[in-house]
């Protein structure tokens, strides 16, 4: 389906309170993920492969980083003539003082000028801060079946886990009849993902109407998607069954890393069929030791390794000296474990030093320890 129509909007404007100092100078999207992936490149990856060819990214936070990084646009084949990657942040307005984005709906109402540009009939929603493979199409050839104002996303998730999210209460057509925004006592395990379809058209005079309510958070969950159910708009649930992971705390983005090499890869980033593109770091191919030995890991060019690493995920030119010990652990770029050091269950920062015989992390532990500063070692 020619999906010429549709425009993509990524919000990836979020802090990432919750991954603590791997957020201190970058904003989430473009936290590392993989060996040798972002966060954002499976959205943009997502929108190339979906043949949408117009995307903006609307950033906030900490967005020097991201703005270079995501407004290389033919890292994703989003550079021809007619397509591109636009980097979106805040911006002064005629007549009104800047401001910073006030809520997700907020965010797209203040770009409505760029969308009109391109006069899109659907705008697609995204978040820029999930790992996922979708197919973007099917998803809007379901809204345009149903004849839907808005389709939403959705997967079912553990029942226990359904307080977190916004959840969808439907009928057997999918058509949506209730949501609730974080219920204490869920009628369903229906969450939404976040992605959504908008007939833009209706979204563009809703937006305009929110912004002037001075009573709004000016959020999809909360404002936006409510309102349509009480006008008895047409909403539908678009039923997702791939793998997906919202990657917002320490644990779930190591467990995300660690999914990757299970036997049962749900992701499947060796998918020709789908792939996801990123920038391709130029280093010196992996280099394994006499003395290194290596089971059952994703390795990154660059990296030496002459110790032991066992179970874990190892970015570009990390740096893995004789008798040090990688176990169930994530290596960004620029990492060194220095001789004798021994590192488990732990996600460790680019760039940081593991020093001679230190122990980070333990086998033992529930939590997983995120290493953000380097580690003195002992003589």
């Amino acid at each position: 389906m020619d999906n010429f129509n549709m425009l993509a909007m990524i919000l990836a404007g979020g802090r990432g309170s919750r991954l603590f100092e791997l957020t201190n100078k970058t904003a989430k999207p473009a936290v590392y993920f993989g060996g040798k992936y972002r966060i954002i490149d499976f959205p943009l990856s997502n929108c190339a492969n979906s043949n949408i060819n117009v995307v903006g990214v609307l950033t906030q936070y900490e967005p020097v980083q991201l703005n270079a990084y995501a407004g290389a646009g033919q890292r994703w084949g989003l550079d021809t003539r007619g397509s591109g990657v636009y980097v979106l942040p805040p911006s002064e307005k005629d007549g009104t003082k800047f401001g910073v984005y006030q809520g997700t709906a907020d965010a797209i109402y203040q770009n409505i000028d760029f969308i009109d540009e391109f006069n899109p009939g659907y705008v697609l929603i995204l978040s820029g801060d999930h790992i996922y493979k979708m197919n973007y199409d099917k998803m809007l050839a379901d809204h345009r079946r149903n004849d839907a104002d808005l389709t939403v996303a959705v997967r079912p998730v553990p029942w226990d886990e359904a307080p977190r999210f916004g959840i969808m209460n439907c009928d057997m057509n999918n058509r949506i009849l209730e949501f609730e925004e974080k219920p204490k006592e869920p009628k369903s395990n229906l969450a939404s993902m976040g992605i959504y379809i908008f007939d833009w058209d209706l979204l563009r005079s809703i937006l305009i109407e929110d912004a002037k309510n001075p009573e709004s958070s000016h959020d999809f969950g909360n404002d936006i998607i409510p309102r349509l159910l009480n006008e008895k708009k047409r909403l539908f649930a678009y039923n997702f069954n791939g793998y997906w992971k919202d990657v917002g705390t320490i644990d779930s983005l190591w467990e995300a890393n660690m999914d990757l090499i299970n036997h049962n890869d749900e992701l499947d980033l060796g998918d020709l069929q789908w792939k996801i593109y990123t920038s391709d770091i130029p280093s010196l191919p992996q280099y394994v030791s006499p003395t290194g030995r290596v089971e059952h890991c994703y390795i990154n060019q660059g990296a030496v390794i002459r110790g032991f690493v066992k179970n874990s995920v190892l970015f570009n030119n990390v740096k893995i000296q004789e008798g040090a010990t990688v176990v169930d652990s994530v290596l960004m770029p620029g990492v060194v474990v220095e001789e004798g050091a021994t590192v488990n269950r732990a996600i460790v920062a680019d760039k940081v030093i593991i020093g001679k015989n230190a122990v980070v992390g333990s086998a033992d532990s529930e939590k997983i320890l995120l290493v953000s500063e380097d580690v003195k070692g002992e003589n």
